[in-house]
């Protein structure tokens, strides 16, 4: 298995996006990795890292999801990988739930988030961003509530 961190979708993925919207919520699975210096595209100088430029972006997003009815259910650093074997590890894993995938849709939308985005890209070497959904799984018959 091949894995190529990017930081935008392609044409295929986004054409993707755009099929039959999911009837349940989606939770977006976002590994992501952090230049070690912000580059912002519109060349501003910055003495802010990679993780500092997208915690800007990440404090603003929390509230957009907010807004279009999803939640922030996890973030963390990444501290080993217990089971298999990658290149490089990533920096951080985040998880957000969307009532939709047009909700999200909505988001990505919003003048808000062109605003912010910018420091999205210049924090972002480059990431996974997974799309799962139902989230009832047999092993979760007995979760806590």
């Amino acid at each position: 298995m091949e894995v190529r961190n990017a930081v935008s979708p392609t044409e295929a993925q986004i054409k993707e996006f755009f099929e039959p919207d999911a009837k349940s919520p989606i939770y977006m699975v976002n590994l992501l990795k952090f230049h070690e210096h912000a580059v912002y595209e519109d060349g501003r100088e910055s003495a802010l890292t990679g993780r500092e430029a997208y915690g800007l972006y990440g404090e603003a997003v929390a509230q957009l999801i907010k807004q279009v009815g999803g939640q922030v259910g996890f973030s963390g650093k990444v501290s080993r990988l217990m089971l298999g074997e990658v290149e490089s590890l990533w920096d951080e894993v985040a998880i957000a739930m969307y009532p939709s995938r047009a909700a999200m849709m909505q988001m990505i939308q919003l003048p808000a988030y062109a605003e912010i985005a910018v420091h999205r890209t210049a924090g972002l070497a480059g990431q996974l961003n997974i799309e799962t959904v139902d989230g009832t799984g047999p092993w979760l018959s007995n979760s806590i509530s």
